[in-house]
This record gives structure tokens, sequence and C-alpha cells, in this order.
């Protein structure tokens, strides 16, 4: 069985993502039918080596001030999340003993005596978020020719022409390039000798059944009706649609967000809740409110009623998937707020059927040329 390390942004990190560590917790899984053993490789890109994520004010998206006292008054459950996060990293997967940057890397062979790398999923390929990192792009010498990337995205990257040339050289390091979205797979296969095709984020290639295992049974989960409401960045429309959604109906609003303030709304705030908790509060909600991709992919696993704001630098990835599901009018932009009605979740499972085993195939393939 080859032993194949899983290299992505998860461990470290400006915050905490749910998405970032289901997808790897996804892959993880799917390597494991595939008769691998897969190893997270606790790697820390060369952008995120001087980020103290317990004291996040200096890589805040938004820097005014209104915004630093709500992270401010959230760091009780923003420390209490990351400790979460980082026992889930530990009795979930297996883990490299030690972490490795750019100074450490090429020790890992040596190390866990691994067969090859898997670079992806996220957006590790988004060269504004982390540049074209060596890790993230295979550029390590123990993994030149000894990796594949999977669901490995852009983003919404915006090239220089000399990015455009490195970005050429980089990219042959792979063996085979499994990309998350279309946007930027025209070039790939115009301009380097490697296979490459589109394929789905690993999180939609297990069923809902398959996180059951790791689906919280706390406690806290409220009991009566509620309306889920994650933000990965606020938007102030977004929670004006949630609060008078959830009025309508009778509803809670549980709340995972910086906004620490809304408590005085009534609102229960649940930025401490771990991946197992979100996955609970996802399963057990009347209605999902977001404008974070994998807080949508987690609302149809579980079936559950929802719509999504846009958001920027992930609008490109939101649509992409919402017209695999066939859901493109459950998006929001400003001025268009307005529920279209019940989702038909037996013709988003087909079409998401059609495609997963192509992914499947695609990496099934990829990974004997390691």
């Amino acid at each position: 069985m080859k032993k194949v390390g899983i290299v992505s942004c998860n461990i470290h990190c400006n915050f905490t993502n749910y998405g970032s560590a289901l997808q790897s917790w996804a892959l993880s899984r799917v390597l494991s039918k595939l008769s691998c053993v897969p190893i997270l490789v606790d790697y820390c890109p060369k952008v995120l080596e001087n980020v103290d994520t317990l004291n996040p004010f200096n890589i805040m998206w938004d820097k005014d001030e209104e915004s630093r006292r709500m992270c401010e008054l959230t760091l009780p459950a923003i420390r209490e999340n990351y400790q979460k996060f980082d026992s889930f990293y530990t009795q979930q997967f297996n883990r490299t003993q030690k972490m490795y940057n750019r100074l450490n890397f090429n020790e890992i062979m040596k190390d866990e005596k691994l067969d090859g790398f898997v670079c992806g999923s996220d957006t590790i390929f988004c060269v504004d978020e982390f540049g074209i990192d060596d890790g993230y792009y295979a550029n390590y010498e123990c993994m030149r020719g000894k990796s594949i990337s999977y669901a490995a995205s852009f983003g919404d990257s915006h090239f220089t022409s000399e990015m455009y040339k490195e970005l050429d050289v980089r990219l042959g390091n792979f063996k085979a390039l499994g990309i998350r979205e279309k946007g930027m797979l025209s070039y790939i296969q115009s301009r380097v000798n490697v296979p490459a095709d589109k394929v789905l984020d690993p999180t939609l290639l297990l069923s809902a059944s398959e996180y059951e295992t790791i689906v919280s049974r706390d406690e806290t989960v409220p009991s009566e009706p509620y309306l889920l409401m994650y933000s990965r960045r606020y938007n102030p429309r977004m929670e004006a649609y949630a609060i008078n959604l959830a009025q309508k109906n009778n509803w809670k609003i549980v709340e995972i967000s910086l906004r620490a303030t809304n408590a005085e709304k009534g609102h229960i705030m649940r930025y401490d809740a771990g991946v197992e908790e979100f996955l609970a509060l996802t399963k057990r909600a009347q209605y999902i409110v977001t404008n974070s991709f994998h807080s949508m992919i987690f609302a149809v696993q579980f079936q559950r009623p929802f719509v999504v704001f846009s958001r920027e630098q992930c609008d490109t990835k939101i649509d992409e998937l919402l017209e695999l599901f066939g859901l493109e009018n459950r998006k929001f932009s400003i001025g268009e707020e307005k529920d279209d009605g019940v989702i038909d979740y037996n013709q988003v499972c087909s079409r998401i059927n059609e495609v997963r085993n192509q992914s499947f195939l695609f990496l099934r393939n990829a990974l004997e040329l390691l």
C-alpha cells in the first residue's frame, strides 16, 4: 500500500476553517478506500510562518475598528475553537509527528517514508492568498515528480505575466493535476504536459452517512427549531435576511461569526464550535443562510434548505458548484434576496452521482503514477 502525504491548508491558517478540515478528512477517507495510507502533513506555508491564530488581529480581512472590536469580544471562542480543531487534526488523522516548513520539508521522506504526495484540496493554488508556495506547488526536491493535485483551486487569482511563467514551471512538478474549478483548466492543458481534469471537491466524494461517524452528539445543539447562519465575512444584508426569515418562522438563530454583539439580539453565538459540532448544527438546522462554500456543500449533503450569499473571491467556486447542483437560484446578490422554493434533492443527488465516479477514476489513475 502506498503511503501518501496530504499537503494542504488546514492545520496552519489565518482563521480556522471547517471546509479546510473537512476536505482534508474526506480526502483522507477516499485515499484509504483506494488502498493508500494517508498521512496529513503538518505543513506551514511561507506566508503563514509568523501568523498567530490565537491573536488574529493582523490577519483580519476587515480592518475597521468595529470589526476589530467584534474580534476582541470573540477571542475566548476563537481560542476554544482552535483547541477543538487541533484535537480534530490529531484524533481524526494519521498526522506527521512534527511540523514541516520551507527549512526542513525534505526531511519528511526520511521521517515518514512516503511514496508520494497529494496536494489539495482547497485554494492552495491561489496566488493572491499564498503566492506560488513550494509545498502547495510540489516544488521541494522530494516532491517533484512524486506528487499529484486533487481539487486544488486557484480561487479568483490575479496573475502577472511573470507569475504565469513561474506557474508553467511549477505545474510541471506534478504527475497529474485535478483542479476544482474549470477556469484555469484550458490554460493548464495548453501549457503543461501533465494529465489534467476538473474534479469534485473531496467532501462530495463521500455520502452524508459517512460523516455520521464524526457528527457531534453535543447537547448544546438547540432542541427547538433554529436557523443556522454561518458568516465567513460580515454581510449586513445576509444578516437582515436571516433575521427576517427566522422571525417569520418563529425560529431561533444559531450564528457562527465574529459578530459577538449579536448575542444581544438573542442569537446563539457558536464561534466556539468544533468541526463535529459544525456538522451537527448543519444537520439539525431548519434552514441555512451562509456565504461559505463548504457550508453550502454540507447543507446539500444533509439535504437542508439553504441560500448562499455572494462573497468576494468566492463567487467562481460557488457559481460552478451551484450550476452542477442545478441550484443557481440559491445564490443571492445584493437586491436579489428571494427564496425560490423547495429544493428537489433527488435531482441534486443524481447530478452529483454523475460526476462522482469520474472524480474517483481520475484520482485512482493519478495515484498509479506515483
